[in-house]
């Protein structure tokens, strides 16, 4: 009888564990439910659109030319840098932006809060706009 209170007790709290792990998240996360569509934009270019906004949110820690190699090996910098990817391989895939690591990293999605960017000290997320834009970007071929 004791064995069986034992492993009616380990089944309703793996239950419960598994229902609290898989309840929505109602704690009014930063996290967004999906990413932020693409700008509509056109003409999207690395120079002009991109560079600005990792200038101000990525390149502190993503700099080629900084005193310290880039973070993980990606340099955001530079066009060449962005899509010769991290150290892990490339962060984008030209034309698609929705499967990108780096527009996932930036728009916190996905399993490993680790991975999303930026972070550290006064780290601010990038604004729906930015991500868009960032979109946009690879759809339009990263260029």
């Amino acid at each position: 009888m004791k064995i069986l209170k034992i492993t009616i007790a380990v089944a309703l709290t793996a239950a419960f564990g598994l229902a609290v792990a898989s309840a929505d998240d109602s704690t009014g996360s930063s996290t967004p439910a999906t990413l932020p569509p693409a700008s509509t934009k056109t003409g999207v270019t690395f120079d002009t659109d991109i560079k600005p906004i990792f200038t101000d949110a990525c390149v502190k820690c993503h700099n080629s030319a900084g005193q310290r190699p880039p973070r993980a090996g990606l340099a955001l910098d530079t066009l060449a840098g962005v899509l010769k990817g991290s150290k892990d391989g490339p962060v984008l895939k030209a034309g698609d932006s929705a499967h990108s690591d780096l527009v996932l990293s930036v728009a916190h999605m996905g399993d490993d809060p680790d991975s999303f960017m930026p972070k550290g000290k006064n780290a601010k997320m990038l604004t729906p706009d930015q991500i868009g834009l960032i979109r946009a970007w690879i759809d339009q071929g990263a260029k």
